[in-house]
């Protein structure tokens, strides 16, 4: 804290943001937002990214300062023009839920898809999500499935039992219970309850693999015990 305020006090951006953070987390100090906020709209005016973005976030849950959504998406949006991927799905979120702005889904499908097209595997799932339901976007489900498997190759849990589905039911692929399966284990061995609900399907219907009883009770009985209400009707 020490030297990092002796850099900040002489205009170190990277040191404003560093104590910024610091006082935001209570490391090395106590913890204070409002020295956050001050340390982070220092280092944020001379273009920094992430004081852009703890700037935004402070701002968006009221933390050191009032809570304000607009201000939220100003530091947001000044971040995500520089290309920081944490702030374009901020930024998306926030035209999805119409906070600090007008309800936009093409604006917020057009942040994640930024965010998407620099690897950020959350936001690839959602890109996924809003392609397959034509939400704010013209592109239907074979983008849907190109999103997802770029998220499940990253093991993704929710984008493979959903990329799982999409083969299952043959959309924007060619119908591959195989594939299914392979989806659907995937996301099941992460723990997902519903990937083992529909992989215990798969192995009770006997498609893309054997059929199988025992395994088909274990994977929905797995499911089962985590509440899945669906999962506990056919266990």
């Amino acid at each position: 804290m020490h030297w990092l305020r002796k850099a900040a006090e002489q205009g170190h951006e990277l040191a404003q943001n560093q104590l910024g953070r610091m006082y935001e987390t209570g490391r090395g100090s106590a913890q204070d937002d409002e020295q956050a906020v001050f340390w982070y709209r220092r280092a944020a005016q001379q273009g920094n990214a992430w004081a852009l973005v703890g700037l935004g976030v402070m701002y968006l849950k009221g933390r050191g300062v009032e809570k304000d959504y607009g201000q939220a998406v100003y530091w947001f949006r000044k971040a995500a023009e520089l290309g920081n991927v944490a702030s374009q799905c901020q930024l998306a979120w926030l035209y999805r839920d119409g906070r600090g702005v007008e309800q936009d889904h093409k604006k917020s499908a057009f942040w994640f898809q930024k965010a998407a097209e620099q690897g950020d595997e959350l936001a690839q799932y959602l890109l996924g999500g809003i392609c397959e339901e034509r939400h704010g976007v013209e592109q239907g489900y074979e983008q849907a499935v190109f999103w997802y498997s770029k998220a499940a190759e990253q093991d993704h849990v929710l984008s493979q039992k959903q990329l799982g589905k999409m083969y299952r039911d043959g959309r924007g692929v060619e119908q591959d219970d195989v594939q299914a399966v392979y989806w659907f284990r995937k996301s099941a061995l992460q723990g997902n309850d519903w990937g083992q609900y529909y992989l215990g399907l798969m192995y009770q219907e006997g498609r893309g693999v054997g059929q199988d009883d025992s395994q088909a009770l274990y994977w929905l009985c797995q499911s089962a015990e985590q509440g899945l209400e669906a999962a506990k009707r056919a266990c």
